[in-house]
Parts: C-alpha cells; structure tokens; sequence
C-alpha cells in the first residue's frame, strides 16, 4: 500500500525540527551551554529546548529571540529561492560538518566513533592525513566546495590550497 504524501502540518514540523537543530548546532559551535544561552534570549531554559527540539507550540518571537542570541537571523524565503540558494555554497563553511552530507569525508573518518559531525578544523585534518585516499573524480561539488574552502580559510601551510 502506498504510504500517503505529506501534509503540510508534516512539513513544516520537518522544517521547525531542522531550524531547531540548526539552532542548537550553532549554540554548540558557540560552546554556550543551554541556561547562558536562554537568560540571553530572555527565555526560560525549558522554552530554548522546546525550540531546538522543533516544538511547534513556542511562539515565533521566542524562535526570534533564541537565534538573535546566538548571532542569528530568520529570513523568510518562496520554495522556488530555496533551490537557487541551496546550490551556491562557495566559500560556505558550516559550523559543524555533517559526515552524511560529505561520502568521501565519512569514507576517511571510518575511525570516528560517537559522533556524526566534526569541527571544520577536524573535517580538514582528516581530508590532509588521507589525502592519498581521495577519489576527486567521484566527490560530488558540494564535497570539492567544502574541502577548498576549509583550505582556503583553515591550512596552515602555505601553498596547501594547491595540493589537491
């Protein structure tokens, strides 16, 4: 039997999940704990985990509130820009790398255990220590994106953006 399409109650559940985690990601990057960050936002710490859970409940000035904390900004985007938007990641490096995102990185971080994303310092660390592994012609644009920015902004030897 056919499973049935999305609703958008199930959307946008899926969305506010996703900000949520993107909020609690850049709260962790930030190495703020969870009551530092909710007195900033003027919130309580129980409201802040609603929001990184996703919780559709919490009021969009709380959202607000907790992101401004944090040096964030909501913007408000049609679903035809999202794709446009999505696409161009040069120079983009995230907080935290997710090793679903990047198969090669993942491939290289077999030995990585308990976690599913790194710091950009550990993602470039891993690509220079393994480089001989990487199999350029099968990386996919948004990995190449990744590893020449994380060179451009992080390599500590000169003239190690050229290597690869």
């Amino acid at each position: 039997m056919p499973s049935k399409p999305p609703t958008t109650t199930d959307t946008c559940t899926t969305q506010l999940q996703a900000l949520g985690a993107q909020i609690r990601s850049q709260r962790k990057a930030l190495r703020m704990n969870a009551t530092v960050t909710a007195e900033a936002a003027g919130l309580s710490r129980v409201t802040l985990h609603r929001i990184e859970k996703g919780e559709p409940s919490v009021t969009m000035g709380a959202w607000c509130s907790a992101m401004a904390a944090l040096g964030m900004a909501l913007q408000a985007r049609s679903g035809t820009d999202t794709a446009a938007q999505a696409t161009d990641r040069t120079g983009w490096i995230p907080a935290r790398v997710a090793l679903a995102d990047y198969p090669q990185l993942r491939a290289l971080a077999w030995q990585v255990h308990g976690t599913d994303t790194l710091t950009p310092m550990e993602a470039l660390d891993i690509y220079e220590r393994n480089a001989r592994h990487l199999d350029l012609q099968a990386m996919s644009a948004d990995e190449q994106a990744l590893l020449q920015a994380l060179r451009l902004a992080l390599s500590r030897k000169p003239g190690a953006e050229d290597a690869v």
